[in-house]
């Protein structure tokens, strides 16, 4: 799985520093009975929702067009809490 997280950082990563973003953590955990691809995002200034729907929206085809993992999940695109090193 590390491979194809890794990929997805590659795919992804230059989108998002065209948006100032920066791509803090990707990690594929399961939690109950369902699969999140977490991807976890900061921006020097602060990142808040509407900078999240906007990230998603670029991230999701990106990640639908790699079709990289098999099982079904949840993309969840989060931003990095303040306090977080």
């Amino acid at each position: 799985m590390n491979k194809v997280l890794e990929e997805i950082r590659k795919a992804i990563t230059k989108p998002m520093t065209d948006m100032d973003i920066i791509v803090d953590s990707i990690t594929y955990v399961t939690e109950g009975n369902y699969n999140f691809l977490r991807i976890e995002l900061d921006k020097v200034s602060g990142i808040d929702l509407d900078t999240i729907v906007e990230a998603t929206n670029v991230i999701n085809p990106i990640i639908d067009k790699l079709d990289l993992i098999d099982d079904s999940y949840i993309l969840d695109i989060i931003s990095k809490e303040k306090g977080d090193n």
